[in-house]
């Protein structure tokens, strides 16, 4: 029997106890967003939205560079800095060595041939409209040939998006948008829904790793056709011309595609026009028609409205489509990030009215940064090379050295996709040659040409015999052994090959320099507290502090840490 002199008290401590226990779940809960807000930029070297600041509103960048966790000295630890890359790297919390996505293609030696990267020839695409009939999809070589298979499989370790799914068995819901395929799919993860714009259809489409058929939603949006709306309009200034930063640049290196026009205003052309969807991808109207399309996802799918926490990556395309043609000082690109500025204005508040700024966590960064075009250093009085030539690293003095020392052609090397140098490996093979030796050779001789910086070989690299230097740390962190070719090589500062597609381009990244590693990040929404911070950091930390953030596990392959800035906020 009890003593009634402790009875009493016991009871009281354990509902004590209980209440507490009850109540720090309850804070818990509440503590955590309704909805994660991923925001990538395409291309949106650090110093831009600084640069152009002056002319953003108060309720777009700025309002992220104000009132959030600002980190200004983030920068990539790897060495190929193209936009599959980035993406997953951010999705990843990892480099490329770990997520395997080593370049926006590479040679597939199984296949024989250089895959795109979330090319997967087990899908298909779905049409508005109307589902896949599976029941017609007996021979896969059909698909594979067709090539507009596109899945998340090929990256090869989790995403924060996926660890957030595990968590609670699927209560959150994760989404992602993009012009790009690969800027929706990467975010997205295995476990969310991705959907990006088809240029040839003028719509957003997926793929049926995702849904058997569009959801209706998707389809009534497409039905509405509202890339047609800027059908015969034109891209022009849309503030007065005394108030941009920069004066007009030499037109030598701007682009004119297809009748787009070298300068303003930028005619779109008729809805029927070819190329029309191209027209509207590099320019503002190609993130405008985004966001009207992930705010319509955020209200069908009522997103940050259910028990869990809910996923929407948005990566807006336009900076980069336009830093290609026209170079980062230029009217087109300020204005672009001008008019970015506003659609993200509208956005947020779009989000506020819906969910409440103060239930989303925003974050955004870029996927890489951006050079400036060679030609306008060049008129400030830079002595650099304009542009590379890669048919240039066949010298004869490679050539003769192939020949006389392994008796082999230039047929060896089978071909070149940036940054690595493919090799035959059956020739070397047959011609009792040393594969480590070949690639040497080659190394060698490619860094005799004017215009490249360093080459280092896949032999090197993974029997670390690379000297220590920040360049060859970050090239050792983009190898994967089954992707990467056998020589990695780099061109020097602003030294690059302007063709994409067979489009004659002002500038492009893909380099270990700076001006391509360095991007913002920045933490808002959830009532963080505004703090500015300049301590090196990685965008690999991303995936990790919103997992830290949510108490969920980090992905699989994450080498990034959490940021006590937001953390601790």
């Amino acid at each position: 029997m009890h003593n009634n002199k402790f009875s009493k008290p016991i009871v009281t401590a354990s509902l004590l106890v209980a209440l507490c226990l009850n109540t720090s779940a309850a804070l818990a809960a509440e503590a955590k967003p309704n909805l994660v807000l991923q925001i990538t930029v395409d291309g949106l070297r650090a110093d831009l939205i600084e640069r152009y600041k002056h002319n953003f509103s108060d309720n777009g960048f700025k309002y992220l560079m104000d009132q959030g966790v600002y980190y200004k000295n983030a920068n990539y630890q790897h060495a190929n800095t193209e936009t599959i890359v980035g993406h997953v790297s951010l999705a990843t919390g990892a480099p490329p060595a770990v997520h395997g996505m080593v370049g926006n293609v590479w040679f597939d030696r199984s296949l024989d041939r250089l895959v795109y990267n979330v090319e997967d020839p087990s899908y298909s695409m779905l049409t508005s409209g109307a589902g896949v009939d599976k029941s017609t999809e007996i021979d896969p070589t059909q698909k594979a040939a067709a090539g507009d298979g596109r899945s998340p499989e090929p990256i090869l370790s989790t995403t924060f998006s996926d660890e957030l799914v595990i968590s609670n068995n699927g209560q959150s819901r994760v989404f992602s948008v993009s012009v790009k395929d690969r800027g929706a799919i990467s975010l997205a993860g295995h476990g969310g829904k991705a959907f990006w714009f088809s240029k040839a259809q003028s719509q957003f489409v997926t793929s049926d790793y995702y849904y058997n058929r569009n959801p209706f939603w998707v389809d009534r949006w497409n039905e509405k056709a509202i890339p047609a709306k800027y059908s015969g309009k034109r891209w022009e200034l849309s503030l007065p011309r005394e108030q941009y930063s920069l004066q007009e640049n030499s037109k030598e290196h701007k682009v004119d595609l297809g009748g787009f026009a070298r300068t303003f205003p930028h005619p779109y052309g008729p809805a029927s026009y070819k190329y029309y969807s191209t027209m509207l991808t590099v320019s503002p109207a190609g993130d405008e028609i985004t966001a009207d399309f992930a705010k319509t996802l955020l209200a069908q799918e009522k997103l940050g409205t259910g028990n869990a926490t809910d996923y929407l990556a948005i990566s807006f395309s336009s900076n980069d489509y336009v830093v290609h043609l026209y170079g980062a000082s230029s009217l087109e690109t300020e204005d672009n990030l001008i008019r970015l500025d506003n659609t993200l204005a509208k956005l947020f508040k779009y989000v506020d009215d819906s969910i409440g700024l103060e239930n989303t966590l925003i974050v955004l960064s870029a996927d890489h940064g951006v050079p400036e075009a060679s030609p306008t250093v060049n008129t400030l009085g830079f002595r650099q090379p304009f542009y590379f030539n890669k048919g240039a690293l066949l010298t004869d003095a490679l050539m003769t050295r192939l020949s006389s020392e392994f008796g082999l052609g230039k047929e060896v090397i089978k071909l070149y996709a940036q940054p690595y140098i493919y090799l035959d490996h059956q020739l070397i093979s047959a011609s009792k040659a040393s594969l480590s030796d070949v690639q040497k050779v080659i190394a060698e001789e490619v860094m005799k040409v004017k215009g490249v910086a360093t080459a280092v070989t896949s032999e090197d690299i993974a029997n670390n015999r690379v000297a220590n230097s920040r360049v060859n740390e970050l090239i050792r962190n983009n190898y994967h052994p089954l992707r990467s070719g056998d020589v990695y090589m780099v061109f020097g500062p602003r030294t690059y090959i302007n063709d994409m597609d067979g489009l004659t381009i002002a500038s492009t990244h893909g380099s270990p320099w700076r001006y391509d590693t360095h991007v913002p990040v920045i933490f808002a929404g959830h009532n963080l507290k505004p703090r500015t911070v300049t301590r090196p950091i990685t965008p690999y930390d991303i995936a990790p502090t919103l997992s830290g953030y949510l108490s969920v596990s980090a992905p699989s392959g994450a080498t990034g840490e959490m940021l006590p800035e937001v953390i601790q906020n």
